[in-house]
């Protein structure tokens, strides 16, 4: 009787298994099964929350007007010539989380410091939902108006004077740099 021959792996084939398995492992591990990432934004969510009804009461009536509202707690911006920024947050419907978006944000030019700030949009008519939430990566864009910014404090939230479908509130900056905009600003859908 002949023995079985050994098998031998190339390099290729062993790393073409390597990657295989690393992308099983990588899909499996990265799905946010059995972790506390969404209870964590959701607690962030509902400080942040209180923070802005505490400091900006005027908003209150805005949410309870908003077909969504998306919170992002904490979004932390540095540059150097570069700059980016990075936070993660909830989107809410009727009070209740219905998805986490993350928001990435590049920039060039003259620019040195880092800052850390909230902010909230509003989501005024259900066609402005509707868009943001069946959107691959949504950015913001013209059909935005702030109603709090913190280079200008409260801006007012008179209803008859508002008229763009998506209102944000940006507020708590900290930081060495000046004026938190959300200009460039992409929100992307998440598993935490």
């Amino acid at each position: 009787m002949s023995s079985p021959s050994p098998r031998i792996f190339t390099r290729r084939g062993f790393t073409l298994a390597a990657l295989a398995g690393a992308g099983v492992t990588a899909a499996c591990g990265g799905n946010g099964i059995g972790s506390q990432g969404a209870a964590v934004i959701d607690a962030r969510v509902d400080a942040t929350l209180q923070e802005m009804y505490r400091l900006y009461p005027n908003t209150q009536p805005l949410a309870k007007q908003a077909a969504g509202v998306l919170v992002m707690p904490l979004m932390t911006e540095a540059g150097l010539w570069l700059g980016g920024a990075y936070g993660r947050g909830a989107l809410r419907v009727n009070d209740v989380t219905v998805d986490y978006y993350s928001a990435t944000k590049a920039s060039a030019g003259l620019q040195i410091g880092a800052q850390q700030y909230a902010h909230v949009l509003f989501f005024m008519t259900e066609q402005a939902l509707r868009d943001f939430r069946s959107s691959a990566g949504w950015s913001v864009g013209a059909d935005m108006e702030y109603v709090v910014s913190d280079t200008a404090g409260s801006l007012g939230t008179d209803s008859n004077r508002l008229t763009k479908p998506i209102l944000a509130a940006v507020f708590g900056q900290a930081g060495l740099r000046i004026g938190a905009t959300l200009d460039g600003t992409k929100y992307t859908r998440i598993i935490p």
